[in-house]
Formats: C-alpha cells, structure tokens, sequence
C-alpha cells in the first residue's frame, strides 16, 4: 500500500529564488588494486581510525571516501531508523541495522546502506566473531536516503547491486529531488517509481511494516 501525498510540490527555485543546486561530487575513490589489497579486518582498522568520513569498499576493491551527512539527512533518516526500530522490535522476525553498520557483500564490496534489515535466521547463522565484522551477508532489506552530495546514478547503480547481491527489498528515497522520487527495487521486476508517497509499505518482505515519509518531506522544504 502506498499513499500519495496531494500537497503540491515546489521546485528549488520556487523556494529559494536565484539559487541552483550545485551539482553532487559523490565519494571520492581510492584505487588501491594491484599496489594494495585491503584484508577485512584492516578495512575495519580504517573504518574505525577515520570515523569522521563514511567509508565503503567497491567490489573492484577500490575504497569510496564520503564527508558525514548534513543536518537536514541526519534527520530525515533519525525518522526512517526510529519507523524500522519500532517495527523490529515488534515484529521480532529479525534485526535491524542504521547507517554505521558494514555488510559485506558476495562480490566483496562493504556496503552501509542508511538503514537494513536482516531475518533472525539468516543474522544468528553466523558466528558471533563475524557478526562483530563487517559481515559477509547481504541484508534481506536496505534503504538509502539520497543526500545533497549523492549523485542519483551512483545510489542506483548501489541499489542494482544489493539486489544482484541477495537483497529482497530495496528503497531509494530521494528528498533532494524536488518531486520527492522514491524507487523501489525486487529482485526480477523493474523498478517502480512513486512521486511524494506519503508512506511505503514493506509487505510482503516486512510485513506490516509502513515507513511514514511526511517528516523525510517536510524537512527537505
């Protein structure tokens, strides 16, 4: 189920007279193959040793360098986190993860998807000392929440491979586009794409799970 919103939406020029939205730079990359191979627990070492800039690994091994979120995302995804945590903990059927979490990945990319979920089966399977890792497994659920620095391609092409990669269910949300585009991601159906809903429903991955996105839009004004 998924509401749409009929509040009109503004365009950045409309808002803010004058001003153009620079266009995102994205991460920066870091080739490090062949002069060097990261082990994963030296990539954990770097991750913990440069906790002011969000960290992943590509799966050619070459290391993406973020600066930390601005307020504005840091709060838009404080309400998509505290919706899943209420749902988890009342569901029980599995776990949930915010954005400091490091999942690898079967092509052995590091991936930290804004917010994840992972059944309780799959999650307890693995030995405690891989789960105190960035932990080979996929999340079965993964949110991204574009910010002003993401460039749109590169967060999709990101959610193309959570869903190559294991993942069931994967939502881009996208404030920063000024029609409030959200895309939804199945393994073999195309993608969907809602203008301004005002919720999102997780059945039948996360069933009864609905994400409440009004906060998400109302801050990106």
């Amino acid at each position: 189920m998924t509401t749409q919103s009929k509040k009109p939406r503004q365009t950045v020029a409309q808002t803010e007279p004058g001003l153009t939205r620079p266009e995102p730079y994205g991460p920066i990359v870091l080739k490090l193959v062949p002069a060097l191979e990261l082990t994963d627990e030296q990539l954990l070492e770097i991750c913990s040793l440069n906790d002011d800039i969000r960290i992943e690994r590509n799966s050619q091994g070459e290391l993406e360098l973020m600066p930390p979120t601005g307020d504005d995302t840091s709060n838009q995804n404080f309400s998509i986190i505290t919706d899943l945590g209420i749902w988890v903990r009342a569901n029980g059927t599995g776990v949930g993860f915010e954005s400091n979490a490091g999942f690898t990945l079967p092509n052995g990319a590091m991936r930290s998807p804004d917010a994840a979920w992972i059944s309780k089966d799959r999650w307890e399977a693995l030995p405690g000392a891989e789960r105190r890792r960035f932990a080979q497994i996929c999340p079965d659920f993964v949110i991204e929440l574009r910010s002003e620095s993401d460039r749109l391609r590169t967060v999709q092409a990101k959610m193309e491979e959570y869903i190559a990669n294991g993942a069931r269910l994967g939502w881009l949300i996208d404030p920063v586009d000024p029609l409030h585009i959200v895309y939804i991601y199945r393994p073999g159906a195309p993608v969907e794409v809602l203008e301004a809903p005002d919720s999102l429903s997780g059945d039948p991955e996360l069933p009864g799970f609905v994400l409440d996105l009004k906060p998400v839009w109302e801050s990106a004004w």
